[in-house]
Order: C-alpha cells, then structure tokens, then sequence
C-alpha cells in the first residue's frame, strides 16, 4: 500500500478525477474520541483502474480515507488517497493505516522529540543512519523493560550506569 501524493502528481490527478465516475465497492465508517480531539473518518474502497493499471502492474484497488473532525477544538478536513496490491475491505484498510501510525507514533515520533533525531548536526556519510539504528536500539531496550515513557527511561539509565549495562547483558 502506498500513500498518494503530490509528488506524483500525474498518478494522484488521475485518482482525484476517476474518484467523481466511480462507485466504491467497500466502505467503513468509524468514529474516535479522545485525546481533546473528535475524529470521523470514512474509508472506501474503490476497484476502477481506468487509464492506470496499464502504468502500474499488479494494482488492485485504491482508497480513499476522509477525515473530519476537531483537534483541541479546532475544526479540520482531510483526505487521503492510497494505492494497493492488495484486495480487501474498507475496514481491513482501515485498520492497517491505523497501524501504520501506531508505530509512527510510538517509534517516529519518539525519535523526532524525545530524542530530537531531526536537530542532530551529524550529516555526513554513515552517521545519521548508524545514531538512527542506536536510537531505535535503545527505545527497543527500554520499551523491553516495559518502560511506557521513553524521556523518563532516558532518566533512569542516564544516571545509573549499571542498569544501563545490565540492559544489554
């Protein structure tokens, strides 16, 4: 399954436009609350590949997941459109996309904040991807030690060192 987007803008207008002739063939409505935010969201499921398939071998459906609601109070609408190997339900999508962000959120996320991964002044040649393997080693660590925060692990072994090396013992 891959997120389509502006970058390939040939492939995305020609979704957009098929979007208007096409009927879907699977759709899943869900609503989420929590967190300070509201969110509706529609997942369909469409299987017309007109002037598309030819480009792109082995295509079987695309989605279309719209998104409506409030974050802390502020209202928002987004749409987004995937592409997929795959053929299964709206609800079956769904509940992958939404597990695409499960480890965005708990790995990504954590790398760009609590780690500040995207401030890091190292650029040159292996660096950025040698740190990246060591941050993600050491969130695997400490979430095996059933750590639910990654800052307040990073407190605890920082100071003391003989946990830290029991860790990778």
């Amino acid at each position: 399954m891959i997120t389509l987007k502006a970058n390939q803008k040939s492939l995305h207008q020609r979704v957009s436009a098929m979007s208007q002739d096409c009927t879907p063939v699977s759709v899943y409505h869900s609503i989420e609350q929590g967190h300070h935010r509201f969110v509706e969201k529609t997942v369909e499921v469409f299987d017309c590949w007109a002037g598309i398939a030819k480009d792109w071998l082995g295509l079987r459906q695309w989605v279309r997941v719209h998104r409506q609601g409030t974050r802390q109070g502020n209202p928002y609408t987004q749409t987004s459109d995937y592409i997929s190997s795959l053929a299964t339900t709206a609800r079956q999508f769904a509940e992958g996309i939404r597990g695409h962000w499960g480890i965005e959120n708990r790995l990504h996320w954590v790398k760009d904040v609590v780690f500040k991964e995207d401030d890091c002044p190292l650029r040159l040649r292996h660096a950025p991807e040698n740190w990246g393997l060591i941050r993600t080693w050491a969130v695997n660590l400490f979430r095996l030690q059933s750590e639910t925060s990654i800052t307040r692990a990073q407190r605890r072994f920082a100071h003391d060192l003989d946990a830290l090396f029991l860790l990778i013992q």
